[in-house]
């Protein structure tokens, strides 16, 4: 009413000043100016809000005019509502103040830690370097992105659900509650993780979602060069939430049975090393042979310094990987740090040399390799064992890698870099090998291994180890299995032949990628 009268008035001035030139304009002037400030401020939020209403149905219900570009399908506009709904709740979410018994915190644990989550975070653009100079030269670029959408999907999954299913409060040691921390509830202003007293929780949340990151990444070797792009990121949130969320929910929570059993894994050789090569073992079967490993073509690596430069990354973030999970800047974060640089060293060393005894050169992708499969073997370890003791366990880590991928290359199964025999197997190798060789000295609240007499022990690791296996392996199954009933998982033999980085993201490596 107040505006209805404010438009009345000026009417009426308007009117009696119809015969007076200098009245009525000025008037006038007045009358546009309380127009201007009407419509763009009184309602300005408003027309901002229908604006933007209109403008995304305009986008969205658009059809491309280029003949290149595809109609829009459901399954390419579920993704983006999906998001939309997302972000629209978390507008809802209170916002509360942070954890105030600030004199609990160390400084130098906070600083080591968040050094830490950003060598781990490294590790994923590193891992797509690793993988992308391994494939064929035009898949290059979707094999990258493959590793790199997880940074994305699992950090936005993280937040919504993630962290609350892995570390959220039990449900019978299996699950976490999804409600405890949904949409990060009560992160920034609860109370320090029981195990990591020293740092903020949402520091601990944060270091954590580098691991669920990375995980899921690892996969994408095994189904390099045949797998869909839009398929593969359904995979990533549902591993996350179905394989990832649980197994870390049994291995770091204090009420997880695993963890209740006495399983020991410092910093994820069941949690992510062996759930992603079990993985990666399903989706090789599920998707099955590329025509190149059909017709027994070579492929060669399209780039081995990107292999190279990989590799130096992921060893500078494996750091952070293992020494950061000693959560604190202390004596075990050292002891894991050393650790972490001997048996990546040896391994590096033992899969080149064992690779001449077979009659083969030394060569750059076999030292790369095989100090990868070190990392991967030192990892539930890194933290339990000795110094001098990780040169074995790196050392024999690379032959038993080396052997399953010699094996697994005799045979028809299309793991296309290896991550079985890398991953998995190097993360099984690890957990037995700290089952024979933690030891107390290192880590109070650890356990001695068999070496040291407590063969109980060493039994508890194999328990661990076979029922990640299975649950992992099994689990991941259905997932490609349900996905590929939702989705085609496999590109068509065309697109295969074309190559992914042209069909599947309408781009090419390269200055002359008619040479893909």
């Amino acid at each position: 009413m107040k505006n209805q009268s404010g438009f009345f008035l000026f009417r009426y001035f308007l009117i009696k000043t119809q015969n007076n030139n200098d009245l009525y304009n000025y008037f006038g002037h007045l009358f546009t100016l309380y127009l201007i400030i009407y419509l763009f401020l009184v309602r300005f939020w408003q027309l901002f809000y229908y604006f933007s209403i209109v403008k995304i149905v305009l986008i969205i219900i658009s059809i491309p005019k280029q003949t290149s570009m595809k109609k829009l399908s459901l399954q390419n506009t579920i993704p983006f509502f999906l998001l939309l709904i997302v972000a629209i709740a978390a507008i809802f979410v209170p916002s509360l103040p942070a954890f105030d018994d600030a004199g609990k915190y160390s400084a130098a644990d906070i600083t080591w830690m968040l050094v830490s989550t950003a060598l781990v975070f490294l590790m994923t653009p590193a891992l797509a370097f690793f993988y992308g100079g391994m494939v064929h030269r035009k898949n290059i670029l979707s094999t990258m992105m493959k590793s790199m959408v997880a940074t994305g999907v699992v950090s936005v999954v993280w937040v919504v659900v993630g962290y609350s299913l892995c570390f959220g409060d039990t449900i019978g040691g299996f699950i976490g509650n999804p409600t405890t921390h949904f949409m990060f509830k009560g992160v920034v202003s609860g109370a320090p993780w029981s195990l990591a007293p020293t740092i903020p929780l949402s520091l601990f949340a944060l270091f954590q979602l580098m691991f669920a990151i990375i995980t899921p990444g690892l996969v994408v070797g095994a189904v390099a060069e045949r797998i869909r792009f839009a398929s593969y990121t359904l995979f990533i949130i549902l591993f996350s939430l179905l394989v990832y969320a649980p197994i870390a929910h049994w291995t770091w929570h204090p009420e997880g049975f695993l963890f209740k059993m006495g399983a020991l894994d410092f910093a994820g050789g069941t949690v992510v090393h062996i759930s992603a090569g079990c993985a990666a073992l399903a989706g090789a079967l599920v998707l099955k042979r590329r025509q190149s490993h059909i017709e027994q073509q070579e492929v060669p690596p399209a780039n081995i310094p990107y292999v190279l430069i990989g590799t130096g990354l992921l060893w500078f973030g494996w750091f952070g990987f293992n020494a950061g999970s000693a959560v604190g800047a202390g004596g075990l974060a050292v002891s894991a740090f050393a650790t972490t640089n001997t048996a990546a060293a040896a391994a590096g060393l033992s899969w080149m040399f064992f690779d001449v005894l077979r009659g083969k050169k030394p060569s750059v992708l076999g030292f790369c390799i095989g100090a990868v499969v070190g990392l991967v073997a030192i990892t539930p370890a890194a933290g339990f064992v000795a110094i001098p003791q990780s040169i074995f366990i790196g050392f024999t880590a690379a032959i038993i890698s080396n052997l399953a991928a010699h094996y697994k290359s005799k045979s028809s199964l299309d793991d296309t870099l290896d991550v079985f025999p890398c991953h998995g197997v190097g993360g099984m190798v690890g957990m037995l090998m700290t089952g024979i060789f933690a030891t107390k000295t290192v880590n109070s609240v650890g356990a001695d291994g068999l070496l040291y007499g407590n063969a109980s022990f060493f039994f508890i690791q194999v328990k661990a180890l076979l029922i990640v296996v299975a649950y992992s392996f099994i689990v991941s199954f259905l997932i490609f299995k349900f996905i590929n009933l939702v989705l085609p998982m496999r590109v068509s033999t065309e697109d295969e032949a074309l190559g992914l980085d042209a069909t599947q993201h309408n781009e090419k490596y390269g200055r002359r990628p008619e040479l893909a």
